[in-house]
């Protein structure tokens, strides 16, 4: 036990010194990019990724054929991409080949992401044309609703240039993440990809009792019947729990809605009662056209199609940068202190 108090002890003086540490350099580096201009909000890069699969496959051929093999291979996909430009230009006249754009949208419960989506279909948009495709790897289990709302509403712009969009489900899109994926023209999602959770979720403590037991008061002002009604600190009642709950349900009617308008195959009474589905079963409900998985889609497209992953990164300031790594360092400090304690315990 001994060992463990000199352990938190330690930790804690460590802590504290890597947090003066850190405050002393984010004030020294603030200062300085006061006085910085003009810099630009982000880095769009953009990554061709048939060629980037080429390299992939040269490297493995050189590895695993003979000479005469690796030879004969290489003979025939210049005939192969030869014939390919021989029939675009019969076909079209022209040698530009489809193209498809590859963006992502890793989603938390802010869509944090979404600033760096607006960029990449703004950039897209420049480019693409009706012949094109996007294609979106989401993931996302939702979050909040006016946040969601508008993450929807940017991908509605391909449809505005009649621009195809097809979205990739590998691991979740649930909630705000279902209600982005209904806006595509195809829905592509792994065979244990969750999905659905169409449904409205209001969730807050109240500590109102314990600030009463403690002689506590907590006194809000406002103006107009319903600004506020459930909230951490004031007694709940009855009439502000019932306009809530008014509230939820209409923003699930305003949900269904939306999900119906843009996946009208679907069942909307069957699917919105809040329950998630794994691919196969969401595939049986229609809420998804097939089941597959990005990269199977990704490599299909190559073989037709000049396929190209664009990414919008957000410049993030020096100090913020630095408090990022000094987060996940002290998170990963007390994640090893804390299994080290259970381990103790356990003997």
């Amino acid at each position: 036990m001994e060992y463990v108090i000199e352990y938190v002890v330690f930790l804690a003086k460590t802590a504290t010194i890597v947090i003066a540490v850190f405050a002393i350099l984010s004030m020294m580096i603030a200062a300085g990019q006061r006085n910085r201009r003009h810099l630009q909000r982000g880095h769009l890069s953009v990554t061709h990724v048939n060629k980037e699969l080429e390299s992939m496959q040269q490297g493995l051929q050189r590895s695993v054929l003979d000479k005469f093999s690796l030879k004969r291979f290489h003979k025939a996909e210049k005939k192969r991409l030869k014939d390919e430009e021989k029939k675009l230009k019969t076909d079209s006249g022209e040698t530009r080949r489809r193209r498809v754009y590859i963006l992502g949208f890793d989603g938390d419960m802010e869509a944090s992401g979404l600033e760096s989506l607006r960029q990449e279909i703004t950039a897209v948009l420049t480019m693409a044309e009706p012949q094109d495709e996007v294609m979106l790897r989401l993931e996302s289990p939702g979050g909040m609703v006016h946040a969601y709302g508008l993450a929807s509403s940017q991908l509605l712009r391909f449809r505005q240039q009649k621009i195809p969009l097809t979205i990739c489900v590998d691991k979740v899109a649930a909630s705000g993440g279902y209600m982005m994926a209904c806006v595509a023209d195809r829905i592509i999602a792994a065979p244990f990809a969750i999905l659905g959770s169409i449904g409205v979720l209001v969730q807050l403590p109240n500590i109102h009792r314990l600030l009463k037991k403690n002689d506590v008061d907590f006194e809000m002002i406002t103006a107009g019947e319903y600004k506020r009604t459930l909230t951490p600190f004031s007694e709940i009642t009855e009439k502000g729990r019932e306009k809530t709950k008014q509230d939820v349900e209409e923003m699930h009617v305003l949900f269904k809605q939306w999900v119906k308008q843009y996946r009208p195959v679907v069942d909307i009474d069957v699917i919105s009662t809040g329950e998630t589905w794994v691919g196969t079963q969401a595939q049986e409900r229609k809420m998804v056209d097939t089941i597959s998985t990005s990269d199977d889609y990704i490599v299909d497209a190559c073989k037709e199609s000049d396929v190209y992953e664009v990414n919008y990164e957000i410049r993030v300031p020096l100090g913020e940068k630095l408090g990022g790594v000094l987060q996940k360092a002290m998170d990963k400090t007390l994640l090893t202190w804390w299994q080290r304690l259970r381990e103790q315990r356990q003997f």
